[in-house]
């Protein structure tokens, strides 16, 4: 039955309240309900959180959204990981009742004496409620102001609606009628679920000799040992998560030559998709690349220089995995007795077969989870999924209810381009982030329909992770915009959303298509080894790394970057300008002290072949200042000050100034010194 003070739609809402609705540690979300009662009585309503042991936290206070609309919302917190509830109680205010009716009522001199006795009473209930060190004696003085008659009943009036009284009641208030919606489940997870920089390469080609003069020499394959010699530089670009595609033994039949070609050299390398040979499936590693040692060599490494690695899960087989002959019915086989490869046409991965799931689906469970607690055991906590969505989501569950069960710090990405029902109910189900159609969104338009809709009510489930390129994703805005398109979209990635990646080779503004309107590379790490000269490209000014480690750097320093609800959009008069900023509260950082805000205001040039201008409109308000505000303003790219209000001029250069991002500075006098 519906309550005696309704309450009804609670948002956020997973599936009716069959799946939890997502947090970190110290995010702050909204929670909103609809709330109402019948006639004129004044309502009041809160939000109650209770942890994973079951303690209710202090109560949050609600407050109506716009007046009239019985909307309610308030804005909290949860401070430890685990799995949470949030509850909206409501109830008849009938302190607010009174003040209403009674600033209306004595100013008139209607019922005078009732009216002051009414509020007496209902003060001293109230005080009943309020403990002696949280200001119960406020109370009672106002009370006994209210009731003292040698004073005239304004004077009365004004004193039972002190400040210090009003104050003391909004956080014990008298509450009548009190009704609670049903608790509804909230998942709290460590921070890096929602915040990091992801760095992707392939350690096969860190360190790797290529001896071009020798036409079909082989190749000497780089290893674990010379890939975490990689890891310092990236380390110092800021990142917080480096990301190895497939490290497994690479299946022989069917092998894929360079540039995806059919047949395959006798010193081409494959795929690391292609998972499995007679050394091994997906426990073992390559052996060009070392030994099981070797890699806890590179992991600890990696965790020396704070950074943690993921490792990509592909639940798929070379024609050579040992699955194929132990556990035939694991694959699908065609009329002819031949199993099935896979395909997404016109695509065709003559050596990669997928799963059947349908067949042995515990056993098929049984597998992936002994693969996933090994690598955990060797200190891997993040997986990156590839192609989650060829996958049963019945089968996911399982996986990720078991391993969140006993591991809930482990972190799965979903790699899943594809509909929007399968994105979503991968990411409601247990994938803590997701991939996104980021890549294909480049205009104003798309990027600001688009990340409206991440950042919106879909944020209570899925966390996008922006991935500006990948082994197999080059853009054409990547392709023909040279480098200040590289700049726009990794200032872009790296400010809009909170977890953002790269696949290495993007700092050198790698373009070049396997053919025209492809968005393969030309000589594809995925078949080939693809050494780098990183030094050269650093001394010669090729590289991207001083923007990026200065974004990364923005990242972890502006709490307002950590943030995913927080992004809003203003307006610019010039379609290749977008202008968006975020806001967070925060007690250190860049605004010290409590109660303050660090808000970041960005402003980006789509077009990476022509110098834009525009006029910007900012929303005010949604920066915490003033309309008729203006304010200093940093521009945290090239260090330069201007002074911003309302109104502002931009020009906007590629490959010079192809973006602002701008901290707010404290407010001061126009004119006056900035901060």
């Amino acid at each position: 039955m519906i309550g005696r003070i309704p309450v009804l739609d609670i948002r956020p809402l997973v599936e009716c309240g069959r799946r939890p609705a997502k947090a970190v540690v110290g995010e702050a979300f909204d929670v909103t309900a609809t709330i109402f009662r019948e006639g004129h009585e004044a309502v009041a309503a809160g939000v109650v959180l209770r942890d994973p042991k079951g303690r209710c936290g202090p109560w949050t206070p609600m407050r109506e959204l716009a007046p009239g609309t019985d909307r309610w919302g308030a804005e909290v917190t949860a401070t430890s990981e685990g799995r949470w509830t949030y509850t909206v109680k409501a109830w008849s205010d009938p302190l607010a009742t009174w003040r209403h009716t009674a600033g209306i009522k004595i100013p008139a001199g209607i019922d005078t004496e009732l009216v002051l006795a009414e509020g007496a009473s209902l003060l001293e209930r109230a005080a009943v409620g309020v403990p002696k060190k949280d200001g119960r004696a406020v109370v009672l003085k106002a009370l006994a102001l209210l009731q003292d008659e040698e004073q005239a009943p304004a004077v009365r009036l004004t004193a039972a609606l002190s400040p210090e009284a009003t104050e003391v009641l909004a956080r014990f208030p008298l509450r009548d009628l009190v009704t609670s919606s049903r608790p509804l489940p909230l998942l709290v997870e460590r921070q890096r679920a929602l915040f990091g920089s992801w760095y992707e390469f392939f350690p096969r080609s860190e360190g790797a000799v290529i001896d071009e003069s020798a036409q079909g020499a082989p190749s000497r394959s780089g290893t674990f040992r010379t890939a975490a010699e990689r890891l310092p530089a990236i380390a110092a670009m800021g990142f917080d998560v480096v990301y190895l595609p497939p490290i497994h033994p690479i299946g022989s039949s069917y092998r894929k030559g360079r540039n995806n070609a059919l047949t395959a050299g006798p010193y081409d390398v494959g795929s690391p998709w292609a998972i499995g040979s007679p050394e091994g499936g997906h426990d073992a590693i390559h052996p060009d690349l070392g030994t099981i040692e070797d890699f806890d060599a590179f992991v600890a490494r990696a965790r020396e220089l704070e950074l943690e690695v993921a490792l990509d899960f592909a639940l798929q087989c070379s024609p050579d995995h040992p699955w194929v002959d132990k556990h035939p019915e694991w694959f699908v086989h065609r009329a002819d007795g031949s199993i099935a490869y896979a395909e997404n046409p016109p695509k065709k991965y003559q050596d990669i077969y997928p799963l059947a799931f349908d067949a042995d689906m515990p056993g098929i469970v049984a597998a992936t989870l002994r693969v996933l607690r090994h690598w955990m055991s060797h200190g891997v906590r993040i997986f990156r999924v590839d192609n989650p969505h060829t996958k049963p989501v019945v089968f996911w569950e399982k996986v990720l209810g078991e391993i969140q069960r006993t591991d809930p710090d482990v972190i799965f990405l979903a790699e899943a381009f594809t509909r929007p029902a399968m994105l979503h109910t991968l990411a409601s189900i247990g994938f803590q982030q997701s991939y996104t159609y980021f890549t294909w969104r480049n205009t104003k338009e798309e990027i600001t329909s688009y990340l409206g809709e991440l950042t919106g009510e879909a944020a209570a489930w899925m966390r996008p992770n922006l991935f500006v390129n990948t082994p197999d994703i080059l853009h054409a805005y990547l392709q023909h915009g040279g480098r200040p398109a590289f700049e726009a979209r990794a200032v872009l990635a790296a400010t809009l959303s909170p977890t953002w990646g790269m696949y290495a080779g993007f700092e050198l503004c790698e373009n070049t298509p396997v053919r025209e309107g492809s968005e393969e590379y030309l000589h594809s790490e995925k078949y080939e080894l693809r050494p780098r000269d990183w030094a050269r490209a650093e001394a010669e000014g090729r590289s991207l790394t001083p923007l990026i480690t200065r974004l990364n750097h923005l990242r972890r320093h502006h709490p307002a970057l950590q943030h995913l609800r927080n992004l809003r959009f203003h307006h610019s008069d010039n379609d290749s300008i977008i202008v968006y900023s975020k806001r967070a509260r925060t007690a250190e950082g860049v605004c010290a002290g409590p109660d303050t805000y660090d808000t970041v205001l960005v402003a980006v040039n789509l077009d990476p072949h022509h110098t834009r201008e525009a006029t910007i409109s900012l929303n005010m308000p949604e920066l915490g200042l003033d309309w008729h505000d203006s304010i200093p303003v940093r521009d945290e790219l090239t260090g330069e000050t201007y002074y911003w209000g309302r109104e502002n001029y931009v020009r906007l250069e590629p490959g010079v100034a192809p973006a602002h991002v701008l901290s707010l500075r404290p407010s001061s006098p126009i004119g006056g010194s900035p901060n």
